[in-house]
């Protein structure tokens, strides 16, 4: 009886002992392949990132190009009415004279 009892203590601990190098050894396996991975999204990330800096380097271009064509336009625009205001003047001289010439005779 002692004998069996030796065996199945024996045989009891080995399986543990199996059970426990399985574990170790799987754990290895998934963590080897969760590294992978990391390094995989980190590369991922880095190109994301190169890329993002890129779109806003070319959004901020876009905008200050719009910016300089909105200054353009502004300064067109007050030329307009520079020019418009001093027609206006002119008429109204023409206007004037015309109403004291019309007024003399």
């Amino acid at each position: 009886m002692e004998f069996m009892q030796i065996y199945s203590e024996a045989g009891m601990i080995g399986v543990v002992g199996a059970l426990l190098v399985f574990m170790v050894f799987s754990m290895n396996k998934r963590g080897s392949a969760q590294e992978e991975s990391l390094q995989n999204l980190k590369t991922e990330n880095r190109g994301q990132s190169e890329t993002l800096e890129n779109m806003e380097s070319m959004v901020i271009k876009l905008i200050n190009r719009w910016n300089k064509s909105d200054d353009k336009l502004d300064r067109k625009f007050d030329s307009l009415t520079k020019e418009i205001n001093d027609l206006d003047n002119q008429v109204s001289e023409i206007k004037g004279i015309i109403s004291r010439l019309n007024g003399k005779h």
